[in-house]
């Protein structure tokens, strides 16, 4: 097969600086301009041949806009309005702009290509490397493959029948052919079998692919097959045991944090307040994580790519930015940034038990505070007061406990002074001269503190597998017709997880919204599970209360069949204006500049 994926070609150069006594200048001598022939020809070569192969994941999970946007979870800013024909982004409104020529499917397709050829080259040019221990090359090579097949798992489930390059690309080709999805997933898995048997289970350099790791992608492929989309996948009922199978493997060897704020930046909610605890990004429960540095000279993302982020960005992406609020003083580390790209929809603050669920208190902020003096501040006409520095100038109030009129600010004709907002109106109120824009709590789960103000500088792991997530897939295999684990039935693995976010309080009933849609009802139901009364609604709640934020939303509803089901019942801008959201969208359309630069055009997904 003939494809035109470009590798990018790495130019080692190397200056020699000389000086002499009689002389006072330098004299240059260019002693080395390696190629990619001369330079991948030894083990020394080959290994940073495999090390360019991890950068590149960095960009990769900050192109997230395709996993999170447009689901049940994150939304855009500023609920519609559609009398007013109010317009939303595309990936939420699912309108015409959602189309092959949207920005963020030519990036996140350019860039799973670009990991792809890195490792094909590691897996063609291996077999050249004759100096070096054979059983060391063999890991490589399976970190390659277990690499590759992470890329071509993003890509089958975005766009189905997708382009499938084995080899390295040394020549371009216009020629291009998709390749039917069956055949994708049979090729990761036959890559991930493999890799699971030949990776150790410790890596020699922390943060590289793993024995887990290959286990913990074979039991999501396997459970995700195993639904066999659209009778496109290959899938049998057969691979949800396999999915257990796999599950129960990664659960024994990678123990829960007992505390799970401990998986994640530690800080404080009162900038204030901040001790600045020391951050720990490696944890017994991570199976695999994107790596970042502290060294601000190697923790950026791939550097080819000139869109690249310098450090992890994800402290700053999700809404609720405080720079407008009484007592802010511009920009600093204090709240840092929060460009509003993500913003929680009001029905996930419903799914969270307020009281018990350890999650909630640490995912969300519910509190703001003035971070210096304000002296006759006029929250409303003919008020004024000073608001002292500590003290609180927006509250937001639980779901389950919503301020009366009473309890609500000075500036809406309540008694407190700090304003007061209720879960039904995350979003969609505007109480100035409090605060100018739509409001929500910040999503603090990924805030790192101390560290420069800007869109990214983040220096923490992002994780991309944990053992939590295998829990959950076990308890959907089952649900799906697997034989019991080796914990057992299918809610014994979701108790689990739902009791680890309970900590004392193990065991309890914890309540969620009976109808988090319904922003203004109360009535309440649990969400422990039973062996009756387990459904896949109850895992994806879990699951998003679990993992809110982390790399895989779009992919959860895409393989349950929920995305236009949840998206139109949570996602304010769809449900309001994606009156458009339809089964065409359960694969995204191949990016225009692929079409164009193949000959003969492959084809474009039904609907587009």
């Amino acid at each position: 097969m003939r494809l035109i994926y470009k590798l990018n070609i790495f130019t080692i150069g190397l200056l020699l600086f000389t000086s002499t006594g009689c002389k006072d200048f330098l004299v240059e001598e260019a002693v080395s301009l390696q190629t990619t022939d001369r330079y991948y020809v030894d083990q020394a070569g080959f290994e940073d041949l495999v090390r360019s192969c991890y950068p590149l994941l960095r960009d990769i999970t900050q192109a997230r806009n395709l996993v999170l946007q447009g689901t049940d979870m994150f939304t855009f800013g500023g609920w519609p309005d559609a009398a007013n024909g109010a317009q939303g982004d595309p990936l939420n409104s699912y309108d015409v702009q959602f189309n092959s020529e949207h920005p963020d499917l030519a990036a996140l397709w350019d860039l799973l290509y670009r990991e792809i050829g890195r490792t094909n080259t590691v897996v063609s040019r291996a077999e050249v490397i004759t100096e070096m221990d054979n059983t060391l090359k063999s890991v490589r090579i399976a970190e390659a493959k277990f690499l590759r097949s992470l890329m071509f798992f993003y890509l089958v489930q975005q766009w189905g029948d997708v382009p499938m390059p084995l080899e390295e690309t040394t020549t371009p080709q216009r020629q291009v052919e998709r390749v039917p999805a069956t055949d994708v997933y049979a090729q990761i898995i036959a890559d991930l079998t493999e890799a699971e048997s030949v990776l150790p289970p410790n890596a020699t350099d922390y943060g590289r692919a793993t024995k887990g790791a290959a286990q913990h992608l074979l039991a999501r492929v396997y459970l995700t097959r195993g639904w066999n989309y659209d009778n496109s996948l290959g899938g049998s009922p057969a691979d949800f045991g396999k999915a257990v199978e796999f599950a129960d493997k990664v659960i024994a060897a990678y123990s829960l944090e007992p505390d799970y704020k401990n998986l994640f930046p530690l800080h404080s909610e009162n900038p204030l307040l901040e001790t600045f605890p020391e951050q720990n990004d490696k944890n017994p429960e991570i199976v695999f994580a994107v790596q970042f540095s502290d060294n601000v000279l190697t923790y950026s993302g791939d550097q080819t790519n000139s869109e690249r982020e310098e450090g992890n960005d994800y402290h700053s992406i999700f809404g609720g930015g405080v720079e407008e609020v009484p007592g802010a003083i511009g920009r600093t580390s204090d709240y840092n940034r929060h460009l509003d790209k993500f913003i929680t929809t009001p029905a996930m603050y419903r799914l969270f038990d307020p009281d018990m669920d350890a999650r909630y208190q640490h995912n969300f902020v519910d509190a703001v505070y003035a971070l210096s003096n304000v002296n006759g501040f006029q929250p409303s006409t003919g008020v004024s007061i000073d608001i002292p520095k500590g003290d609180t100038v927006l509250l937001f109030r639980p779901w389950n406990n919503p301020a009366a009129p009473s309890e609500k600010g000075l500036d809406v004709g309540g008694t407190m002074r700090y304003a007061v907002i209720n879960t039904d109106e995350f979003g969609s109120v505007e109480l100035s001269p409090y605060h100018s824009r739509w409001k929500t709590p910040l999503m603090w789960k990924f805030w790192q503190p101390g560290i420069p103000y800007g869109d990214a500088f983040g220096t923490l792991d992002y994780i991309l597998f944990r053992s939590a997530e295998a829990y959950l897939i076990a308890a959907e295999a089952i649900l799906k017709g697997a034989s019991n684990g080796q914990l057992g039935g299918a809610e014994v693995y979701y108790n689990a997880i739902v009791d680890r976010a309970l900590g004392v309080n193990a065991g309890a009933e914890p309540q969620m919204a009976q109808a988090p849609e319904n922003l203004s009802s109360l009535v309440s139901v649990s969400y422990r599970a039973t062996a009756g009364n387990l459904t896949i609604d109850m895992i994806l709640d879990e699951r998003a209360r679990e993992f809110l934020g982390e790399y895989m939303r779009w992919y959860d509803l895409k393989r349950t069949g929920k995305l236009i089901e949840r998206a139109k019942k949570y996602n304010p801008w769809t449900a309001e204006v994606g009156t458009d959201l339809s089964d065409k969208h359960y694969l995204r359309p191949i990016p225009q500049h692929e079409i164009d630069r193949s000959i003969p055009a492959i084809d474009q997904n039904p609907g587009y």
